[in-house]
């Protein structure tokens, strides 16, 4: 199923439905006043959701019609991991580190604000400090179902209620700036977040699904273009780690809770920095290129479908480069 979060003139409230041949079936007809947060919780909700739709016993809206919000819009957290190793292994080789081990013992991952949430379709405005080497940030997220502690990787797949792409939007100086204190991502990771543009329940894609000892992996293309340009092509199934093995540490001696969102981290080739660094490692009279003002971002996932955003600059003048002591 494809589940989504919108708004629409019709109602003054947030909306939950599922998408289905291009017609949204209203989800709060058949279910009452809850968020999608609380219809993943219900147990055999997708046996309920299927006999509304094949009794025609739900309002229904054309696509067009509605706004797509956030999948979530408030995430419970959002958790963001570093799964592909070919970006990390190219991004480390472009400034001249060599691979750190440690990537390969154990899935590592950052906290950052899950109230910085935007959805499909949406301009996005950023300070002007966030167009200092502004970056996209091709990525997959799954939503947390079931809640859990100390779960298993042979386990935690069943704890995930669906798949929906991500774009972690990074302000690179800011991120480079503050980490150098071993500290981090914070400001440069923390103003925006794009997750739609529905939630891909797991049997919608189940057959892309790769079973590994280590709970599965999917085998989606994924793509970003940038005013119509294509500049990263990957796939999902080249996770080093699993969202399972991502679960298990996650879960670790804490609560994982419905509605906690965990990404994938960015798939090889799926930003700027790494794009410019190979190039510029190539060639160094190669110019970086970065994300400007107006410039439109659109992801497609395999399945998943896709999110387009443009991004417009704040005509505030509040700086934090400017307040550096």
């Amino acid at each position: 199923m494809k589940l989504l979060t919108y708004k629409i003139k019709k109602f003054e409230t947030p909306q939950i439905g599922v998408l289905q041949n291009q017609l949204v079936y209203n989800l709060n007809h058949c279910f009452g006043n809850i968020s999608l947060l609380d219809l993943i919780q219900l147990k055999d909700y997708q046996d309920q959701v299927a006999n509304f739709i094949s009794n025609n016993d739900c309002l229904k809206h054309d696509i067009k019609d509605i706004t797509v919000l956030p999948v979530i819009p408030k995430p419970t957290s959002f958790r963001d991991a570093y799964a592909f190793r070919q970006h990390v292994a190219t991004s480390r080789k472009n400034r001249g580190s060599e691979m750190i081990p440690e990537f390969d013992q154990f899935p590592v991952f950052y906290f950052s604000n899950h109230n910085a949430m935007f959805a499909d379709g949406q301009n996005i405005e950023l300070m002007p400090d966030h167009f200092h080497r502004l970056d996209y940030e091709l990525e997959f997220a799954i939503v947390i179902g079931k809640g859990g502690k100390n779960i298993l990787s042979k386990d935690a797949d069943n704890h995930i209620a669906g798949f929906c792409i991500l774009n972690d939007l990074s302000a690179r100086r800011l991120q480079m700036e503050e980490m150098k204190l071993n500290l981090g991502p914070a400001k440069g990771k923390d103003f925006a977040n794009v997750i739609g543009p529905y939630l891909v329940t797991p049997n919608e894609i189940e057959s892309k699904s790769i079973d590994t000892p280590f709970g599965k992996k999917y085998d989606l293309q994924m793509s970003c273009y940038v005013n119509g340009e294509l500049l990263s092509k990957g796939n999902a199934k080249d996770m080093n780690w699993t969202f399972a093995e991502i679960i298990e540490r996650a879960s670790y001696g804490v609560e994982l809770f419905p509605g906690d969102i965990i990404g994938s981290g960015t798939v090889g080739t799926g930003c700027l920095l790494e794009l410019n660094g190979t190039k510029k490692r190539e060639n160094s009279d190669y110019i970086e290129r970065w994300i400007q003002e107006n410039d439109e971002i659109e992801m497609q996932i395999e399945g998943l479908g896709k999110i387009t955003n443009k991004i417009i600059k704040s005509d505030s003048k509040h700086s934090l480069l400017k307040l550096k002591k």
